[in-house]
């Protein structure tokens, strides 16, 4: 999606929420893709504070929040929660079956209790709407811990997710099989979309291998963010930090064969400025994220000699594939827009596994 329809979720989401929220979403420096995940967790939760007795040895005697709606819970039900409930809620989604029909994830949980994190630090430190106060003192979130997960040692997570790189001569016969092989599979109706958008998603595909941006980076570019005289990209990092990184020369030509047939093809409005763009309802528009998802995840799975991958995962190609030829995590954390090194070990240890396999064979 793109910023355009979460606006349109988020303003849909908020009309059931208190104002106090409205003012939280109004911080500086918050995605719009956070934000619409915060504001459906804080659904979820107002729900259930609606809900659930504030004593189980006395349902009769109400719910925690008696608000007719989320629109109406008052500040000080959230004042007065105590660390026990917020344990309760949280025990519950890891027990309920979700819309899925599956349960909730430490890593999901995770992410509700950093959404709840986020709003009572807003409501108890950053607000300042009650006479430069905050609206209340009392944060129940700082007594509620993460939950932990099973742990994985970096060479368990390499060999679970390296079938799902592509690097060295895979990613070109990949690129060779979307050219001159995928449209084959296809029938004619499909066919006919996947030419349509051919140039297009190679680009799109040459450039998260060519140069590890993240697929949201990647759907906000426009066309001043291309230099193509010296193959590299204007991006917007997470917190808002401007980064340059450069793109391989192996990735320009597809690139610039997309925007041989961008105009003709898409027939933008003049003040379109998107780089990687889509035609929906007979118009163009900005590439979305999800459309990037889709169409790499498809193009994976039909190739006969890889494994269906996504563009994270392509990143994280770049990055193996870049220590492996430099060995220098300054040289990946620089490409990749790392603000430090220690995120650099997953490649380190991706590169020292064939040193690995020479040095146990030495045994035999």
């Amino acid at each position: 999606m793109d910023s355009k329809q979460y606006a349109r979720l988020i303003d849909k989401e908020l009309q059931d929420l208190p104002t106090y929220v409205f003012y939280y979403t109004q911080q500086p420096n918050l995605a719009v893709t956070t934000v619409y995940q915060y504001l459906t967790e804080f659904r979820r939760f107002f729900d259930w504070l609606r809900e659930t007795p504030a004593d189980f040895e006395h349902p009769d005697q109400g719910t925690i929040s008696n608000a007719k709606s989320n629109k109406d819970i008052e500040l000080s039900t959230l004042e007065h929660l105590q660390a026990s409930q917020i344990q309760m809620f949280l025990k519950e989604l890891s027990f309920r079956q979700n819309k899925q029909s599956t349960r909730d994830s430490k890593k999901t949980i995770n992410r509700t209790i950093n959404a709840l994190r986020s709003l009572f630090h807003y409501l108890t430190v950053t607000a300042d709407l009650n006479n430069g106060e905050p609206y209340f003192y009392r944060n129940v979130m700082l007594k509620v811990p993460l939950v932990k997960g099973s742990k994985e040692s970096i060479s368990y997570r390499n060999a679970k997710f390296s079938p799902m790189l592509y690097t060295g001569e895979k990613k070109h016969e990949w690129l060779d099989f979307i050219s001159n092989q995928y449209e084959h599979t296809l029938s004619s109706r499909a066919r006919s979309s996947f030419l349509f958008n051919k140039e297009r998603d190679l680009a799109v595909i040459a450039m998260l291998l060519g140069s590890g941006i993240r697929v949201s980076e990647l759907a906000r570019l426009n066309l001043k963010d291309l230099n193509l005289r010296d193959r590299s990209i204007l991006v917007i990092r997470k917190g808002n930090k401007k980064d340059a990184p450069l793109i391989a020369d192996w990735a320009m030509p597809y690139i610039k064969s997309y925007l041989d047939i961008r105009e003709k093809r898409y027939q933008p409005a003049k003040n379109e400025q998107a780089l990687f763009l889509t035609k929906y309802a007979g118009h163009a528009k900005r590439i979305a994220t999800n459309t990037v998802e889709r169409f790499v995840g498809k193009y994976s799975e039909a190739f006969p000699d890889g494994n269906r991958t996504t563009p994270h995962k392509l990143r994280h190609s770049l990055g193996t594939e870049l220590y492996d030829e430099s060995k220098d995590v300054m040289v990946v954390a620089s490409q990749l827009g790392h603000t430090g090194i220690s995120a650099t070990d997953q490649y380190i240890q991706q590169s020292q596994v064939d040193k690995q396999r020479k040095e146990l064979n030495k045994t035999d």
